[in-house]
């Protein structure tokens, strides 16, 4: 891949495609593509057509995708199907079409059966049933993999599927009905020190960026109608499941750094499917508790178990992307730093 290279990033305004956007221009590559969603509708194939017609890009990152967290794809099962099965294979086919040189497809880990072996291989994918509550997405995002893999077949194309596992960092969602596990923790725990600190302006200011505060967090927080915090000595944080469940996390920086790697490699290495994670895993309430110094709440944490807490443990096998000469460099402590820094300065309007 050249610096003089088109580039286009579909879903460059979403976390993982604003991220890889930023690791592409820190090296050097100035002719980057892409387009808001009002000026390209990805779900209507004509469009992307014309639009890889007219722009001719050598390589592609496919990071568009409808995403949320156990309770967005529970709620919205249909929209996950339709809307990622229509925005990759749109570009995928266009792509095939205008003769792309090499193609980055982002996935996720839920594609692998809910009960398979640990750590999760490559291999593993369609051996058993996929976790039900967000089954939709893992469907479409499978479908984007063989997609991937048979037009490689088919037609000689360079169309990498990278699985990420759970990421967090910069430009994520933070609404609680529908962010993933993480940025959740971190708005429960931030607004929770505002409300023990008895910060109504603070958790109003919250709620004006980033959304309503749900009804069961409320309760935790001792908030009223008005979000006036009626007894700071019992704030909570309330959690989903029991804690016990197992995840990899992983900043989505690294993620960038691992797709640009895979795009100035992957041209001389026979295209295929690769995790990319940390290899490493924790307890949910080992984040929690990561999550609760960083932010700075002192007060407890309850876990309701009467809600659902997804697949008990998840931990990528990353041996193909080490082979590739890849590692992760950002710590979770770090990381959650990190994360926590910019939350509040969208806050602050900086």
């Amino acid at each position: 891949m050249n610096k003089t290279d088109t580039i286009y990033i579909a879903g460059h305004r979403g976390m993982v495609g604003s991220a890889c956007r930023r690791q592409l221009e820190s090296r050097g590559y100035a002719n980057l593509v892409f387009r808001t969603s009002r000026e390209l509708d990805l779900t209507r194939q004509a469009d992307v057509e014309a639009f890889f017609a007219e722009t001719r890009p050598d390589h592609v990152i496919l990071a568009a995708a409808k995403v949320g967290g156990i309770l967005a794809n529970a709620t919205h099962p249909a929209e996950f199907i339709y809307t990622n099965i229509a925005i990759q294979t749109n570009i995928l086919h266009a792509a095939y079409r205008q003769g792309v040189r090499s193609l980055v497809f982002l996935g996720s880990s839920c594609i692998y059966p809910k009960f398979c072996p640990q750590p999760i291989s490559e291999e593993y994918l369609l051996t058993s049933d996929l976790e039900k509550t967000n089954e939709a997405y893992a469907i479409a995002k499978i479908a984007g993999v063989k997609m991937c893999e048979h037009y490689n077949g088919q037609y000689g194309t360079k169309f990498w599927a990278l699985m990420p596992t759970n990421l967090y960092g910069e430009n994520d969602h933070f609404g609680l009905e529908g962010s993933h596990v993480l940025p959740a923790m971190i708005r429960k725990f931030h607004l929770a020190k505002l409300a023990a600190a008895g910060d109504a302006d603070a958790i109003r200011r919250d709620v004006e960026r980033w959304g309503s505060i749900p009804q069961d967090v409320r309760e935790s927080l001792t908030l009223d109608d008005t979000l006036e915090v009626q007894d700071p000595a019992a704030v909570a944080v309330r959690l989903w499941g029991t804690g016990t469940p197992r995840r990899e996390m992983m900043h989505v920086d690294d993620l960038a750094r691992a797709c640009v790697h895979v795009l100035e490699r992957g041209e001389e290495l026979p295209p295929q499917l690769v995790n990319v994670g940390t290899g490493q895993d924790m307890t949910i309430a080992e984040l929690a508790d990561t999550v609760r110094r960083v932010v700075g709440f002192e007060g407890p944490i309850v876990w309701d178990d009467t809600k659902p807490g997804g697949t008990p443990r998840k931990v990528l096998d990353v041996s193909r992307l080490t082979a590739m000469g890849f590692a992760p460099s950002i710590t979770l402590e770090d990381g959650v730093a990190g994360s926590y820094a910019w939350y509040q300065a969208q806050l602050e309007g900086r």
